[in-house]
């Protein structure tokens, strides 16, 4: 159990705890760190996860009756990432400068990532956030980036009409 769940309560019964499993499942995918050329470490395979959580985040966002969703959708993050940091041996005395740095990283990509889908954006927008966000400033080759471009920009769309049962349960389209 980690501190996040000690300190809350929280443990296997929250609601979002599916749907965070699938977030990752899916940063994990392969096609990323071979044809998107998303570096194939410990921070790419972050800033993949939390890519992809924050395009999940806008469609909750999108649902006033999603709050609670979200919520426990981003406990389950903390979670998650307070138990990665410990158990590369980050001590219990920097963890939450980390986890604010963390927390900064989504909350910036989330920011960029609205801007960048939103009807009246620029189309080369979400390049450029993804370029500064996903590549931290050092994109790959155009097919690569344009791989992962089409990929999360297809998993918004496909997001818009999955009822929040179906979200909460893990249900991610494809």
């Amino acid at each position: 159990m980690g501190l996040w769940q000690r300190l809350t309560g929280r443990g296997a019964e929250n609601p979002a705890a599916s749907l965070y499993a699938a977030v990752v499942a899916r940063g994990r995918s392969p096609h990323w760190y071979e044809a998107g050329e998303v570096p194939d470490t410990v921070e790419g395979r972050f800033d993949m996860i939390a890519s992809i959580l924050a395009i999940v985040l806008l469609r909750l966002e999108r649902d006033a009756a999603a709050a609670p969703l979200s919520a426990r959708l981003i406990e389950c993050f903390v979670d998650d990432m307070d138990g990665q940091l410990r158990q590369i041996g980050i001590g219990d005395v920097v963890v939450g400068k980390h986890m604010g740095r963390m927390m900064g990283l989504v909350g910036g990509r989330l920011g960029a990532f609205r801007d960048a889908l939103a009807d009246d954006a620029d189309p080369a927008a979400f390049a450029d956030a993804l370029a500064r966000n996903l590549y931290r400033g050092a994109p790959p080759v155009r097919p690569a980036r344009d791989h992962v471009e089409a990929g999360l920009r297809a998993m918004y769309a496909a997001l818009a009409p999955v009822s929040l049962d179906r979200l909460a349960a893990g249900d991610l389209p494809e």
